[in-house]
């Protein structure tokens, strides 16, 4: 595995990451109420460094191999919709329109591990987590959906 190639996987983990830092949960979201099983606030930055970092190395074994395609198309099109959900949800408040986006997003992370698994097992294990905690992170999407169908989410501002 080459370093910079990692390095370069690790920065657009981290600025997709970034959102959360452009749309922070807020005092909206503490007020929602949530299942009993929802993991603990300190529980979710931790998930996700770790999650990033083992993102970043799977991509980062597979990227110059022959025949990785596939792999990198779900590769991106996680991030990319890694990236989408947390403005959706957190930064619009559309709680009902967020669920899709996950489900789309558990598909392309459940892509990335078989593709990543059939060209080496360490990249395709290397998802086995996220694609867990994408699994809790659905379920609660859906559930705070359900349980606050009246949250008002934030309006578009109408562009010049």
């Amino acid at each position: 595995m080459d370093i910079l190639v990692f390095l370069i996987f690790l920065g657009a983990t981290f600025a997709a990451g970034a959102t959360g830092a452009m749309f922070p949960p807020g005092h909206w979201y503490e007020r929602l109420e949530k299942p009993p099983w929802t993991p603990p606030n300190w529980m979710f930055p931790v998930a996700w460094t770790s999650l990033y970092l083992l993102m970043s190395f799977a991509g980062a074994r597979v990227a110059g191999v022959d025949g990785s395609g596939f792999a990198m198309a779900f590769w991106a099109a996680q991030i990319a919709l890694n990236t989408l959900w947390t403005p959706v949800f957190f930064g619009l408040r559309r709680l009902k329109q967020a669920v899709p986006i996950m489900a789309l997003l558990w598909v392309a992370v459940a892509g990335c591990m078989v593709t990543h698994w059939q060209i080496d097992t360490l990249a395709g294990l290397a998802f086995v987590p996220y694609l867990a905690w994408v699994t809790v992170a659905g379920a609660l999407n859906i559930s705070v959906a359900a349980r606050n169908p009246n949250v008002e989410p934030v309006a578009l501002q109408d562009q010049p």
